[in-house]
């Protein structure tokens, strides 16, 4: 999962887009990344790390114009190297740098065309070097010179023709402008706003309305599925539905994990959503364990608070806080490695004893993937005196890889996967197991229909993808790149990267 930012401004941007990519550091925290456009020469600072330690104040000053766009990221696959963080660069044509949220189902098969029929060379493991060189090609075979709004989205419809996957992009066309794009399914969020400045107009495109608010702009709308936006360096912007079969389907684990409660994405509170999904957990214990016997709820901070809250006000149960988190240790669920997970968990959280002893608690997560940090969670409530343990999940049992961008690679190592919620709660420790219900969540987040998603991507939950592209080739091959035992020899160094081109 990544963040992703573009400004175009009268004045300028670096600080606006630094800022921006803190509001986003939520959705990556491996590297960062900024490219801006000015005096007619690119500026770029990128590297390994959060925002606030890539940058520095010499690293801003020389980020000069009026134009950027800025990415955070983790790896889904492959390398942490620095050699991987965006935005990426190609000189070739005019020049263009691309910041990419999401991930292609058929980059392989990209990689290869890119190579012996566009005759581009990519030179890292990322498929959004991929995506930029394939839009880069889909300019450059237009043979013009200079270019204008219809030639940007000639090559924008060549994208969608060519690239399978999840993918909502924006690139900075250097002398011309930015675009942006959202796949024809619309899995991955992209929004726009605008502000009025005593010099004119300017406008941002960021992955969160709630980068684009944070910032003092209007929030306008998302970018639809299949659709670009493009705005030029002087602040026009046009747009163009670029694809013909298009459907809303955004990744529901935006709303469940991802996106921060203060956001919208396709017209719905992130944080209404969360309420209703306390609602519909209440409702499924109040149906299925009328004589249950909880003395207090308590969340596993931060983002299950919504849900739990709601969930103890439904149940009439005292919600309390019983783990104090320390703020400066990552998202667990971000990080690459099973063990550096592990040796996370009780870095990250401590227990109140107060609120657990002599008490039957039910704890409250967004969601347990590989349930290596609900186990230590379970552990601490009990070393803290909890007399029974429940725990509730506000997302189903997650049973299946994810390949759109979210880290939930191998199915053998996903707690749900071939378990029955019985020997879930005996893995885990847990006295019982609550998961919220599939159709319960898609009504929490949908809002008794009151919107414009026609489905949802809810692959990770019941195997079902909707680009309908995923097999099970596809599958052994991303088992084979994001396996955390590969991810941890890309760590040490130990895995050489394989020439496609003579495969």
């Amino acid at each position: 999962m990544c963040g992703i930012i573009g400004i175009v401004a009268q004045g300028p941007v670096n600080q606006d887009l630094y800022d921006g990519l803190t509001v986003l550091q939520h959705r990556g925290q491996d590297a960062a990344g900024i490219v801006t456009f000015g005096d007619g020469a690119v500026h770029l600072r990128k590297g390994n790390g959060l925002v606030k330690d890539v940058f520095d104040t010499e690293h801003m000053l020389a980020l000069e114009g009026n134009i950027g766009i800025g990415h955070v990221r983790y790896p889904t696959a492959g390398s942490s190297s620095s050699a991987e963080a965006q935005p990426f660069y190609v000189n070739s044509p005019y020049g263009i740098s691309l910041a990419h949220n999401g991930n292609l189902t058929n980059a392989e098969a990209l990689k290869r065309d890119l190579f012996l029929e566009d005759l581009r060379h990519i030179n890292t493991g990322s498929d959004s070097e991929i995506l930029l060189n394939v839009f880069a090609h889909e300019l450059a075979r237009q043979g013009k010179l200079k270019i204008s709004e219809s030639e940007i989205f000639e090559a924008v419809a060549g994208v969608y023709r060519r690239c399978h996957g999840a993918y909502a992009a924006i690139a900075l066309i250097n002398g011309y402008g930015i675009v942006a794009f959202r796949d024809p399914n619309g899995i991955r969020p992209i929004c726009y706003g605008k502000r009025q400045t005593k010099n004119g107009t300017e406008y941002v495109i960021a992955s969160e309305s709630v980068a684009v608010t944070s910032l003092g702009y209007e929030f306008i709308r998302d970018i639809e599925p299949g659709e670009a936006l493009f705005i030029s360096e002087s602040g026009e912007i046009i747009t163009s539905k670029c694809a013909t079969d298009t459907q809303r389907s955004p990744c529901i684990f935006e709303f469940v994990y991802f996106a921060r409660p203060d956001s919208m994405i396709d017209g719905i509170s992130v944080y209404k959503s969360r309420l209703r999904m306390g609602e519909m957990l209440a409702k499924k214990i109040l149906r299925d364990w009328q004589d249950h016997d909880i003395d207090v709820v308590i969340p596993i901070p931060d983002t299950s608070r919504t849900v739990a809250l709601q969930l103890a006000n439904s149940l009439g149960v005292k919600y309390r806080e019983g783990f104090m988190k320390n703020r400066y240790i990552g998202r667990t669920f971000i990080m690459p490695g099973q063990k550096i997970r592990k040796k996370s968990v009780r870095q990250k959280l401590n227990a109140i004893p107060l609120e657990f002893k002599k008490k039957n608690v039910l704890l409250v997560d967004d969601s347990i993937v590989r349930g290596t940090t609900s186990e230590q969670i379970i552990e601490m409530a009990r070393e803290s005196g909890a007399r029974r343990v429940y725990f509730a999940s506000a997302a189903p049992p997650v049973k299946y890889p994810n390949v759109y961008g979210i880290d939930m690679p191998v199915a053998s190592e996903l707690i749900a996967h071939n378990r029955t919620i019985e020997q879930i709660a005996e893995e885990l420790g847990a006295d019982k197991m609550i998961y919220q219900e599939l159709k319960d969540l898609e009504k929490a987040v949908i809002r008794d229909g009151k919107t414009k998603i026609e489905r949802f991507d809810s692959s990770c939950f019941c195997g079902k993808y909707v680009t309908g592209d995923v097999d099970e080739d596809l599958l052994n091959y991303q088992e084979n790149l994001r396996a955390d035992s590969v991810k941890q020899k890309h760590h040490t160094g130990d895995v050489k990267q394989v020439d496609l081109h003579n495969k």
